[in-house]
């Protein structure tokens, strides 16, 4: 039996953000990024704790790790960063740190560190820069301060449920729902926060940065991830040749892409990730 490689990379997500002989182990590679990034916000999260009792301490996280127009007009841009690095209670540091750990460990092994950085702390600063311009020309805040990852974690959650819609994940941490059903519903949900804060109601919660950032994991996937997944999911030998494969092997290529979709690449097991590494060996050997 021969089966087309490039159909299947078109169709299969473990194998889409590479060519099938790049990085063979990349679901092996050592998270250092988002690790790191945890560490930071745990750090910020107790000082604001030793802050309680120690007044200088408080102003100096007031001024700088909270991100206001009013902060930015007085001079403090770098609070567009540092903000997104900032908690005061501990249910919204962990809810944070969690979505932050489970998707965003995925895409540092997708992307590489160096692409997974630039694309977090971008979407850090768009989503600080989109709580003030909300809180300024739709609320008339512009002393209103926001802080907190929510809204690079909302970028990186719909940048992730765009390359695998079909991924499973616990709504709330209950209901199982395609990822993208799961991204949708939290955008449709902060949409209709600020629709209601607009009119005088609704939570204290940031979802102009929400939105802000889900935008900026939208904008990354349409302008780099899709082509990258186009580019990948094209390449084959010279020739447009085919990759002879046992009737076997093409029935398991297609359990693995139905199981990646239905629970992510990570589902994988020791023996899948061989299996796949040696399919891609061949067809990097063929182009040869």
């Amino acid at each position: 039996m021969v089966v087309d490689p490039g159909s299947f990379l078109a169709r299969a997500p473990i194998a889409q953000l590479q060519s099938p002989a790049a990085h063979p182990e990349w679901m092996r590679r050592r998270l250092l990024v988002v690790p790191t990034l945890v560490v930071l916000n745990l750090v910020v999260f107790l000082l604001w704790g030793m802050a309680v009792n120690n007044r200088p301490l408080l102003v100096l996280l007031r001024d700088n790790f909270v991100v206001s127009t009013s902060h930015l007009v007085s001079g403090r841009p770098w609070t567009l960063l540092t903000a997104a690095f900032s908690h005061q209670e501990l249910w919204h540091l962990a809810v944070n740190m969690l979505v932050l750990y489970s998707f965003g460990g995925v895409l540092e092994r997708l992307l590489g560190r160096r692409v997974f950085t630039t694309f977090y702390l971008v979407t850090a600063i768009v989503s600080s820069a989109s709580h003030c311009a909300v809180s300024t020309l739709l609320l008339g805040r512009s002393d209103l301060g926001a802080l907190g990852a929510s809204g690079a974690v909302s970028g990186l959650l719909l940048a992730y449920s765009l390359l695998f819609p079909k991924h499973r994940i616990l709504l709330f941490w209950v209901i199982p729902v395609p990822a993208l059903v799961g991204a949708l519903l939290f955008v449709g949900l902060d949409i209709w926060g600020l629709v209601a804060q607009s009119a005088g109601g609704g939570l204290p919660i940031g979802h102009g940065a929400h939105l802000g950032g889900a935008a900026c994991g939208g904008l990354f996937y349409l302008t780099y991830l899709r082509q990258r997944i186009r580019r990948f999911a094209s390449a084959r030998p010279p020739g447009g040749a085919v990759l002879e494969v046992t009737e076997e092997e093409a029935t398991e290529l297609d359990r693995l892409r139905a199981k990646v979709e239905r629970e992510g690449p990570q589902a994988l097991t020791v023996d899948e990730q061989a299996f796949l590494r040696a399919i891609r060996q061949r067809f990097a050997d063929q182009g040869r």
